[in-house]
């Protein structure tokens, strides 16, 4: 079964949706079967990935509210490489009415469990606030990805998140865990970063990822043309950056399966 991973934070403008297509076009690049799933009503990641929201007949919202098969409703991304599950500006009536909604905050989970086989990655871009859409991926997630900039009120941001995370664990998702804290946007001559960077290693140790995000005018131009940076210029800073973090998680779970095969030999 494929891995689930929300890329979320509350707060806006940490590159969420960035880290989503192009973690994604990254994992694709290395032969990975990959769905972005977009939760968030602004539909960034449905036109960063090169889908016209204009032209879609269905989307989130009906698989959320209706129940429509995500199937009927997934849409292919050629030059990024991967599957979208697309949204439109009609999501954001979805939050009000998933309130009177039987099985709110499943409903999502429901929808990606009887396809997550399909994918060795299923990514969430979340919408930037802890809202029943945030919370409907955290209960279908296996774990979270958090972007974050290295700024002080970003470090306020990731306790309510962490919070957030911890009350899912306790009762809908206890197998939820914390997949990576990952900088974004970093500037190595910005002290004020540097010294959000360390403290963000000594609280969380290896649960930071060694691959950096830095600033790069590549990534913020990509979008614009309806591509990841991985097929917009595959040899800039962002592109090579992403590349490596889809290393340094796939090397995580290599890792990790010996150590789970002999757990289980026990």
């Amino acid at each position: 079964m494929g891995r689930i991973i929300a890329v979320a934070n509350q707060k806006g403008g940490v590159a969420k949706t960035t880290t989503c297509i192009n973690l994604g076009a990254s994992f694709a690049a290395t032969k990975r079967r990959v769905l972005v799933v977009d939760l968030d009503p602004q539909a960034n990641a449905t036109v960063g990935s090169g889908v016209d929201r204009d032209e879609l007949e269905r989307s989130s919202y009906d698989v959320l509210l209706d129940g429509v098969a995500p199937a009927e409703v997934i849409v292919r991304a050629e030059e990024a490489g991967y599957d979208v599950l697309p949204t439109t500006s009609d999501l954001t009536a979805a939050e009000v009415e998933l309130m009177g909604a039987e099985g709110r905050e499943r409903r999502l989970r429901s929808a990606l469990r009887p396809i997550a086989a399909e994918y060795d990655f299923i990514l969430i871009d979340c919408p930037p606030s802890l809202n029943m859409l945030t919370v409907n991926a955290l209960v279908a997630a296996d774990s979270v990805l958090i972007p974050m900039q290295c700024e002080y009120y970003a470090l306020e941001g990731l306790s309510a998140l962490l919070d957030t995370i911890e009350q899912i664990r306790g009762s809908v998702n206890p197998a939820l865990e914390v997949e990576g804290l990952l900088r974004t946007m970093f500037d190595p001559r910005n002290n004020l970063a540097v010294d959000v960077s360390r403290q963000l290693i000594t609280h969380f140790g290896d649960k930071v990822y060694r691959t950096v995000i830095p600033r790069n005018v590549r990534l913020a131009e990509a979008p614009s043309h309806g591509v990841p940076a991985m097929a917009y210029d595959r040899v800039s800073r962002g592109a090579v950056s992403y590349l490596a973090l889809a290393g340094e998680i796939l090397r995580r779970y290599e890792r990790q399966a010996p150590a789970a095969e002999s757990v289980s030999a026990e």
